[in-house]
């Protein structure tokens, strides 16, 4: 038998079912689902220090288990000394069961790991997506402190294919993400 992701296997077996009574949905394909997970970083400060794109490269790659990709410049900016083509930061796009074990160890391991950690923010983007920032790379347990040079954040995104922020927040909240406690309208 396929090994299939434990946060796969809840929400097709527990999640579809309570979002489908919960919005009335006619059909089960009406249903939310978690389309990819993208993990950007800037490294802006790679212009000067070329090796530091390496290393957040090689960290993504750890943290993702996919190969990271570098983004570069679009264009000219005098003030920062940058040039087009250059790179500036690295991210990691995750679909299907990648995905699901990167969640599932976000929110078991990752997001516990975060000092003074109370839950994130429930600020959706309009159309069901949701972008969680992240402050310190060493909240992974892929990254071995003792070999840090600088300590960088994130921005991890979760694309819905929600309609709205509601459903693409219960589909989240369903999947675990822990929110803070908020009131609903």
């Amino acid at each position: 038998m396929d090994y299939i992701p434990t946060l796969k296997k809840k929400y097709k077996e527990e999640i579809v079912p309570v979002l489908k009574n919960e919005f009335d949905y006619s059909s089960v394909m009406q249903v939310p689902r978690l389309e990819k997970i993208v993990l950007n970083q800037g490294v802006g400060s790679a212009i000067a220090d070329k090796k530091l794109i390496e290393v957040a490269t090689a960290e993504m790659t750890m943290i993702a288990g996919q190969k990271a990709v570098q983004t570069m410049s679009r264009k000219d900016i005098s003030n920062f000394k940058l040039r087009r083509k250059m790179p500036i930061g690295v991210r990691v796009t995750l679909r299907r069961d990648r995905m699901y074990e990167f969640l599932d160890r976000l929110i078991s391991v990752a997001l516990p790991r975060i000092r003074d950690f109370r839950g994130i923010e429930s600020k959706m983007d309009g159309r069901g997506n949701y972008t969680l920032g992240v402050s310190e790379q060493i909240i992974f347990p892929e990254i071995v402190l003792d070999k840090i040079s600088k300590i960088n954040g994130m921005n991890i995104t979760f694309v819905t294919s929600a309609r709205t922020d509601e459903e693409g927040f219960a589909l989240l909240k369903e999947l675990g993400l822990p929110f803070k406690n908020i009131k609903k309208n």
